[in-house]
């Protein structure tokens, strides 16, 4: 209920927001504008791609959680920005960053990168007569996989500036707010990585959050009337690759729920993970060693875990489902298969918040390496502002143009989250349960 409230909210203050603006004052600059302006996952997965299935075709689908209904003429203001993606081409400083950070990425992969120019073909905008917005991307898995952060961040950053949140937006206020997110979260023990791209409020905004995380951090504590407290938590990286480089952080990322999705075609629901697992670690050769284990739900993922390809990642990434539940399981899986918990990495990566990290924190209570991706939290929490519920997810792929087309879905441990055909989902879940 709340969210369907929240949605005609926002639907509302659109509305009354574009009596006053004519689309043509807010015809905006060029959004994305770095090549690297993208999550690190994205270069990993593409880089995966390439090596494993170079000949696959994919669609993706926008999907807007809130059923949000965007002004007349919404569509043709993000195509315009779609159009003007050929022109982001990746430069030289951002390659020698990458090739210095993201080393597990071979010479090779950059050449390929400075040939790579966004295909506007690839993608279809559409919006129905009540205002909701359809997008798809159809292709080359290789090609198209660059589209969903800069979509995302699109249609985020032009919704905002349709509802005046950053015409409203108080820069000295937001900053002064950002830093102190970033002292609770440092003398709270958090070892935080940013994960704010697809849903931030801008470009600005984004920049001067990672910028004031690492101003924070390099303080190294906080002085009271009882003296100088050091931090106990650590600023980890960003998953924006261009962030990173500007900011000399590390880019953090490894993978996304697609290449399960896709692998679920190839090899089945019970097998997927593990044959994942198996080529990932075989393009990587160990580096990159996070895994994203909850696509089809975590009891098969934890059913099919073996102990080479435990011993293979470093850790898992907790992206859905019940935080201190998911603890217990993969403590309880990993002394099952002989390993000592206390030496692998869990990051947790669920839509959290500050209070919400430091619970999970304290629960976790040293059993674990455990670290925290934020998100929307500190990119676009901002004062007399909504966020957008809106991801971009896989949904039909062949491995090759001359296969048929299936579907690709995603089993959250969280319903809310749960993607893709309908009947497809359904006749899953009743094999795995």
């Amino acid at each position: 209920m709340s969210l369907i409230l929240h949605a005609k909210s926002i639907n509302i203050a659109v509305q009354k927001h574009c009596f006053l603006h004519s689309f043509k004052k807010l015809i905006m600059n060029q959004i994305i504008q770095h090549f690297t302006d993208n999550d690190a996952y994205t270069f990993s997965c593409q880089y995966y791609v390439l090596q494993k299935y170079p000949r696959a075709e994919v669609e993706y689908t926008f999907f807007d959680r809130n059923k949000t209904v965007y002004p007349k003429g919404f569509d043709q203001l993000v195509q315009e920005q779609i159009n003007l993606m050929p022109n982001v081409v990746i430069t030289e400083e951002e390659i020698h960053f990458m090739q210095e950070k993201m080393y597990y990425l071979p010479k090779w992969f950059f050449t390929f990168l400075r040939g790579y120019r966004f295909n506007p073909n690839e993608v279809m905008i559409n919006q129905d007569e009540e205002g909701h917005l359809a997008i798809s991307i159809r292709g080359k898995w290789y090609s198209t996989i660059m589209w969903e952060m800069p979509i995302l961040t699109i249609v985020s950053e032009l919704m905002h500036t349709l509802l005046g949140d950053i015409e409203r937006y108080d820069a000295q206020r937001e900053e002064q707010r950002a830093r102190e997110k970033a002292v609770e979260i440092f003398s709270n023990g958090l070892v935080l990585s940013d994960m704010g791209t697809r849903r931030r409020l801008s470009f600005a905004h984004h920049d001067m959050v990672v910028r004031v995380l690492k101003e924070v951090y390099q303080e190294k504590g906080t002085t009271d009337a009882d003296g100088f407290h050091a931090w106990t938590g650590k600023l980890v990286g960003t998953s924006n690759v261009y962030f990173a480089m500007k900011h000399q952080l590390t880019p953090i990322g490894t993978m996304s729920h697609q290449i399960i999705e896709f692998e679920e075609n190839v090899s089945g629901v019970f097998e997927c993970n593990f044959n994942v697992m198996r080529k990932f670690s075989d393009v990587y050769d160990g580096d990159n060693g996070i895994y994203l284990y909850d696509c089809f739900g975590d009891r098969v993922f934890f059913n099919n875990l073996s102990k080479r390809m435990a011993m293979m990642f470093t850790g898992l990434r907790v992206d859905s489902g019940v935080e201190e539940e998911q603890v217990e399981k993969i403590i309880s899986k990993y002394k099952q298969l002989g390993i000592n918990p206390q030496t692998k990495q869990v990051v947790f990566s669920n839509g959290l918040n500050i209070k919400r990290a430091i619970e999970i924190h304290k629960y976790v209570d040293g059993r674990m390496q455990d670290s925290y991706g934020i998100g929307t939290f500190l990119t676009c929490d901002v004062e007399n502002a909504n966020s957008m519920n809106i991801v971009v997810k896989l949904t039909q792929c062949r491995i090759t143009e001359n296969r048929e087309w299936h579907d690709c879905v995603k089993l959250s441990n969280d319903k809310g989250k749960t993607l893709g055909n309908p009947e497809k989902c359904a006749y899953l879940l009743k094999m795995i349960k």
